[in-house]
């Protein structure tokens, strides 16, 4: 499982490692400065990593668990190239959906070819090539492989990188019944994967983005580095925020409400200083607030070509437009702040006081005489009353009226979501956490079969289209948060189920005894079925030797010093840090019996 061979030990003395004092300069989080520093992976370029032994130990333990449980859910391994046509990517749209992110080249007979992503169309094509019945099916058939994917910003080591591994799976079934059983399966056995690993982990909601389908959930990793928000509700709503869905406002009559009146606010191009400028020229009953006006933002939608549509995204004012939730309601396009070369294109859009409405009408929508397609966040009503801007510089309006005086082209998951806000289950107010995804499963449903006809005939003997699920876990990505969860200040912590060795054991004090009595305690550990990593330096300090113990983070460390020539060798649990004194006859024992329990207590 880690690449011991039965009677080997592995010895530091000639183990292919160098640990290193100082971090390296680009490290943004634990995992990505430890497994460096402790001789675990190697920087070959901006997200692109060599895996040292140290390193392969730990990732083909992550590898042996997933193989593991796999097999358990029926699953059966097979192995794809990295390198593909890109033919297939296109029949699917994918080649442009995927844009920059994609690695892509030619041949040397110019054949357009790409360093595949994902492999949602190559299984597909498979699976065509080969089966063509009912009775075939179901079927599901995964890879541990290498992706690629040109990333803007690598980042953190391991947790965004452009060459990284994973597992993918993909079941094929007859019918949709047949898929969510499939798909049921996979999501226990992901279960059982996180569990095994020490991983925390919450379920949540996502988006498909550009695998489609039509379901789709995160495996989240709760963590401060995390690039991803997610929210939970204490009755068990859980969701991405980019899947979060806004409670609308309810409609309200607004046949009694006062028609449209403009007012001066002059240098009033923020919300705080235009309420002041509100409280102050059109004062009422009841101060106006910043939830009271609504904030027009201008943005571009980008294709794979770089074709840009500008838009105008509506939100309250006391909220801020997140705009990864504006892009999934125009995945697999991008979305941006508008550049001022957009903006040249409106000379209409006064910055700072852009609103739907001009001099007795509405100028904003695609069918409206701006023609720039206009929409509102998802949690404003029918019958909203608001103060906006009047497309005039120093003036606003209030008293606009959604539904009699503006009509969006569509509502959208536009403005950011905060503790406090509704589960739209209505199962409480969310809290908002930050995390990693750690594995994704997808009900994609007949979109890659149907392009690229991956029909069976059923039990009538009718062709029908093939309906899949893909299921993805990031191995590597996982190893680093599995890191990133089991470290202190002096180095990492393995769980026993992924550590490189399931023992370390050190030689340290002067003459021959204690290298002598480490050699007998890791041959004994050998034979009793334990992974050994000897320290055996013989000109390194005891200073030196704990130190790297503690930065490659092996839970159990038995150390032969001063006391080996009387007996007596002691035994550290790296996890707590406890150190006992015990015989060196009954030190293996003692180890087997203590990790036994950590064993047990781990659960499993």
């Amino acid at each position: 499982m880690g690449g011991t061979i039965a009677g080997v030990i592995d010895r530091l003395s000639s183990l292919f490692v160098r640990t290193l004092r100082e971090d390296p300069a680009d490290a943004e989080v634990a995992s990505h400065r430890l497994l460096v520093r402790a001789g675990y992976i190697r920087r070959q370029a901006p997200g692109i990593f060599a895996w040292l032994p140290l390193g392969l130990r730990v990732k083909n333990k992550v590898e042996t668990i997933i193989r593991e449980e796999m097999a358990r859910a029926g699953a059966q391994e097979m192995s794809f190239p990295g390198l593909l046509p890109a033919e297939t990517y296109e029949a699917t749209g994918r080649l442009n959906d995927f844009g920059d992110s994609m690695f892509r080249l030619e041949d040397r007979k110019g054949a357009p070819m790409v360093l595949a992503p994902t492999h949602e169309e190559a299984f597909t094509v498979v699976v065509k090539d080969l089966y063509s019945s009912y009775k075939d099916l179901p079927l599901t058939i995964y890879q541990i492989q290498d992706k690629f994917r040109d990333e803007a910003r690598p980042r953190a080591g391991l947790l965004r990188g452009r060459q990284f591994t994973m597992k993918d799976a993909y079941s094929f079934d007859v019918d949709d019944e047949g898929l969510a059983e499939s798909y049921q399966r996979q999501r226990d056995a992901y279960e059982r994967i996180f569990q095994r690993l020490g991983l925390e982990y919450v379920i949540v909601d996502a988006q498909a983005g550009a695998m489609g389908g039509s379901k789709s959930e995160e495996f989240l990793h709760a963590t401060e580095v995390g690039e991803d928000t997610f929210v939970q509700s204490p009755g068990g709503y859980a969701a991405n925020v980019e899947a979060y869905v806004s409670t609308q406002a309810p409609a309200r009559d607004f046949s009694a409400d006062a028609a449209i009146e403009t007012f001066r606010t002059p240098g009033s191009t923020t919300i705080a200083t235009l309420v002041d400028a509100a409280n102050r020229e059109v004062p009422r009953e009841r101060p106006w607030a910043a939830v009271d006006t609504l904030k027009h933002v201008v943005l571009a939608v980008v294709d794979h070509e770089g074709n840009r549509e500008v838009i105008v995204v509506g939100v309250e004012g006391d909220r801020d437009a997140d705009l990864g939730r504006i892009e999934a309601a125009f995945t697999p396009r991008e979305v941006e702040m508008a550049t001022e070369e957009d903006l040249k294109a409106y000379p209409q859009l006064v910055p700072g006081y852009i609103g739907p409405w001009l001099d007795g009408r509405q100028v904003l929508g695609k069918d409206q005489e701006w023609g720039i397609p206009y929409y509102l966040d998802a949690r404003i009503g029918e019958g909203s009353t608001w103060i906006s801007g009047a497309n005039a510089a120093d003036t606003h309006l209030h008293s606009l009226v959604i539904g009699r005086d503006v009509v969006p082209d569509a509502r959208i998951e536009a403005a950011d979501v905060r503790d406090g806000d509704p589960a739209p289950d209505g199962s409480g107010p969310v809290t908002t956490k930050r995390g990693t995804e750690i594995g994704h499963v997808f009900q994609l449903g007949r979109k890659y079969a149907e392009a690229l006809d991956l029909r069976v005939l059923d039990k009538n003997g009718k062709l029908v289209v093939v309906t899949m699920g893909s299921y993805g876990i990031g191995v590597t990505r996982d190893l680093a948060l599995v890191a990133e969860q089991n470290h202190d200040d002096r180095g990492l912590i393995w769980p026993e189920a992924v550590a490189p060795y399931d023992v370390h054991v050190i030689a340290t004090g002067k003459g021959e005894v204690p290298l002598q009595v480490a050699e007998q305690l890791a041959a004994e550990a050998e034979a009793a079925g334990l992974e050994v990593l000897l320290d055996d330096r013989p000109k390194e300090s005891p200073g030196v030797k704990f130190g790297d113990a503690e930065l490659i983070g092996v839970p159990w460390i038995l150390i032969a010093g001063r006391n080996a020539a009387d007996g007596t060798v002691e035994l550290w649990n790296r996890r707590t840090n406890e150190r006992n004194q015990v015989a060196v006859t009954e030190a293996v024992a003692a180890l087997l019996a203590a990790r036994e329990v950590s064993l047990e207590a781990a659960g499993k």
